[in-house]
């Protein structure tokens, strides 16, 4: 049983954001030299790329929700299915 649905766009965020600490980090300890806005296109890039696959993981969710909604019912009997054969 899952204890959450997967949401790609905060995997992707988080990577982001560990990206732009991996290349402040090397800058601190020496490693490279990374100029104040390395973190503009990182962070621009990342954060778009958040929101594609935001945005695709939703649309992945509601079809599989619709899908499943609309097989629960078929064996439902006539009278909680909305049909007007009650007697």
């Amino acid at each position: 049983m899952l204890r959450h649905e997967f949401r790609p766009g905060r995997l992707v965020a988080g990577v982001t954001g560990l990206a732009v600490a991996v290349v402040y980090g090397g800058d601190a300890a020496g490693r490279w030299d990374a100029e104040w806005y390395a973190a503009l296109p990182i962070l621009g890039g990342g954060m778009a790329s958040a929101a594609l696959a935001g945005w695709a993981g939703y649309r992945l969710r509601r079809r599989r929700a619709a899908r499943t909604a609309s097989t629960d019912g078929a064996d439902a009997p006539a009278r909680t299915s909305g049909s007007h054969a009650i007697r």
